[in-house]
C-alpha cells in the first residue's frame, strides 16, 4: 500500500455519496442525430462536455443497442457500422448513396481517418487471406480492461463477424452489465468468474482465441493458467502481460511517463471506512479523454463516459501464480499501442522483453483504446494472428 500512495494521488468519495449510473435500455436512437452530432462537431474539441444532454442522448442510444447485441445469442448484429463503409459510391462532398440513390450523411467522427486504419470490406481480407480455412480455431472471448465492459468491443465484434467468425465478449463481474457491487469484489477469481464459467463450459476438444485489454491481460492469464487446453491463443493488447510472481500494479506503478494524468483521472472509493484499505477506483470524467481515448472519435468517448464503472481494487494488487506447465504452453502474442497515454509503449515494451511472446505488433497511431482509435487496423492483426500456423 505504500508504494501504491507514493505513485498515485487520489481523492476520497464515500461510495454512498456517488450513486452508480444508471443504464437507458431504450433501443430506439434520437431524431436528427446526424444534425446534433454535425453541431457538436464544429464546437472545439477542448471545450466539449461529458455532460451535455445530446452526448448523453446518443451514448445511452448506442449502449442499448449494444446491450440488445449481447442478449442475442444468434442472427446478425442489430445495429449497422458506418455508411462510408457500407456504400462505396461517394460524391464531391464526402456525402454517400445508397442502392436506391438516397444521399447518406457522412460518419459522425470528427477524426480524420488515418492511412493506418483504412476503410475496407471484411470480405476483402478473407478474399486475401484465403478466408478461414486452416485456422485452428474460429472462436474469439475477448476481455475487456478495467473500468470497460463488453460495450467496449462492439466494433470489434461487428467486423469479426462479418468475417465469419464467432464472437463472445464477456462482462466480468462488476462490469458493463453485469449487476454486482464493484466495491464487494475481493479477488481476482471473483472477478474473472464470467470468463473462467465460460471456458469451463466449452466442450472437450473445443478451443477460443482469448483478447485480453489492459487488466483484461491478466485477467486471460489467470485464465490460462486454469484452462490451458481450452486456449488456443492469447492475444494481450495494451494488455498487462505479467510474470509468475507479479501483480497488474507492479506494471502500472512504475509508470512516470503516465503519472500525472493517472493520478488526475483515479478517484479512490472506500466502501469499508477510510481506515480501511480502498474498495474499488473510479475514473474522473474529466480526463478520460486524455488519459484512455486521446485519438478515439468523441461518439466514442461519450458511450464511455455513460458506461465506464469502478475498478475493483483487490485484484488489482493480487499476484498471479503462472507455471511454465499451464501457462507457459498457451501461444502468446503482443500488440502494443504508440499514442498510449495509460500503459505507454514504453511499459509495453518491457513487458515483451521480461516475458517475450510469439510475436510482437505494433498499432501505429493507436491510443489506449484500439478499439475505437484503430479498429480496422486492430481488426486485421486479429485475423492475422488467428492464422498463425
Amino acid at each position: 500500500m505504500g508504494n501504491l500512495c507514493t505513485c498515485l494521488s487520489y481523492e476520497v468519495v464515500n461510495p454512498k455519496q456517488n450513486p452508480k449510473r444508471l443504464y437507458n435500455r431504450s433501443s430506439s436512437a434520437p431524431a436528427s442525430s446526424s444534425n446534433r452530432w454535425s453541431k457538436f462537431r464544429s464546437s472545439k474539441r477542448e471545450n466539449f462536455k461529458f455532460d451535455d444532454p445530446v452526448l448523453h442522448q446518443q451514448a445511452l442510444a448506442a449502449a442499448a443497442i449494444i446491450l440488445q447485441q449481447q442478449q442475442r445469442q444468434n442472427g446478425s448484429l442489430p445495429f449497422d457500422r458506418s455508411t462510408s463503409v457500407r456504400y462505396a459510391t461517394s460524391n464531391n462532398n464526402g456525402s454517400s448513396k445508397n442502392k436506391n440513390g438516397v444521399t447518406l450523411p457522412r460518419s459522425s467522427s470528427s477524426r480524420a481517418r488515418s492511412l493506418t486504419d483504412p476503410l475496407l470490406q471484411p470480405h476483402q481480407l478473407l478474399n486475401q487471406d484465403g478466408g478461414l480455412d486452416g485456422v485452428e480455431t474460429n472462436s474469439f472471448v475477448l476481455v475487456h480492461g478495467g473500468g470497460f465492459g463488453a460495450w467496449c468491443w462492439y466494433k470489434t465484434i461487428a467486423l469479426l463477424e462479418e468475417c465469419g467468425y464467432k464472437v463472445t465478449a464477456v462482462d466480468l463481474t462488476g462490469s458493463g452489465i453485469h449487476s454486482y457491487d464493484t466495491n464487494g469484489i475481493t479477488s481476482l477469481s471473483q472477478y474473472v468468474k464470467p470468463l473462467t464459467n465460460f471456458l469451463d463450459k466449452l466442450a472437450d476438444g473445443e478451443k477460443v482465441i482469448l483478447v485480453g485489454h489492459d487488466f483484461g491481460g491478466a485477467c486471460i492469464s489467470y485464465a490460462m493458467e486454469m484452462f490451458p487446453s481450452k486456449i488456443s491463443k492469447a492475444v494481450f493488447v495494451a494488455g498487462t502481460m505479467l510474470v509468475n510472481g507479479q501483480s497488474a500494479l507492479d506494471v502500472f506503478s512504475p509508470q512516470e511517463d503516465s503519472k500525472d494524468l493517472m493520478q488526475q483521472a483515479q478517484i479512490f472509493l472506500y466502501a469499508n471506512g477510510k481506515n480501511n484499505p480502498p474498495t474499488a477506483i473510479d475514473l474522473n470524467k474529466s480526463s478520460l479523454k486524455e488519459f484512455l481515448f486521446n485519438q478515439s472519435p468523441t461518439k466514442d468517448v461519450a458511450l464511455a463516459s455513460v458506461s465506464m464503472r469502478p475498478i475493483p481494487f483487490a485484484p488489482v494488487l493480487e499476484k498471479l501464480c503462472l507455471s511454465d506447465k499451464n501457462y507457459g504452453t498457451v501461444r502468446r502474442f503482443y500488440i502494443e499501442t504508440t499514442e498510449d497515454n495509460a500503459i505507454p509503449v514504453a511499459a509495453q515494451e518491457k513487458m515483451t522483453k521480461a516475458a517475450p511472446p510469439e510475436q510482437v505488433f505494433c498499432l501505429k497511431g493507436a491510443d489506449h483504446s484500439p478499439f475505437f482509435s484503430k479498429p480496422q487496423a486492430l481488426h486485421r492483426l486479429l485475423v492475422e494472428i488467428s492464422k498463425v500456423t
